[in-house]
């Protein structure tokens, strides 16, 4: 599983890392601490998790996962690795082709699904960095939802170059 030193995959970059917390009321203290701004908050339409995302200077950006109610993929995560770093969102801008580059390498990609706003995949966290990366790429509709500020870092989406 080894990529050339210059990958054909599409332009990428980091839009967030995502730390599962028992609590966003509480995590969220620490954040605000360090300076960060609230841009962003929801509770998924099941009611099992909700998350919130934070800035931090011009680009750096911080979502925090917490359960709502009942079992989920995020009660099961707090339980077996307890509060801490969950994901790494990568920001792509054909995820399609970032997929296909990624298992030409070798590496697992699962939970491909179109959501409303987006489009997302996941990176197994069985690959040699031991972490989950969510690939994610933004649908046009995305920007309907509030000032390209709090949406995209920089206040704009990935382009092609």
């Amino acid at each position: 599983m080894s990529l050339p030193d210059e990958s054909n995959a599409p332009p990428a970059r980091v839009d967030h890392v995502g730390i599962a917390v028992e609590s966003v009321e509480n995590a969220e203290q620490t954040l605000f601490a360090l300076g960060c701004e609230r841009i962003h908050r929801e509770t998924v339409a099941d009611e099992s998790f909700e998350w919130a995302t934070y800035v931090l200077g011009d680009a750096s950006r911080i979502e925090l996962i917490a359960p709502v109610q009942g079992e989920s993929f995020l009660t099961d995560y707090l339980d077996e690795h307890g509060p801490g770093l969950h994901h790494v969102t990568l920001e792509v801008v054909d995820i399609d082709a970032t997929i296909d580059v990624l298992e030409e390498a070798g590496e697992r990609v699962v939970g491909y699904s179109v959501e409303d706003g987006w489009t997302e995949a996941f990176v197994s966290p069985q690959n040699p960095t031991g972490a989950l990366f969510q690939l994610m790429e933004y649908h046009d509709d995305y920007a309907d939802r509030g000032p390209d500020e709090a949406l995209f870092v920089r206040g704009e989406r990935l382009q092609n170059e």
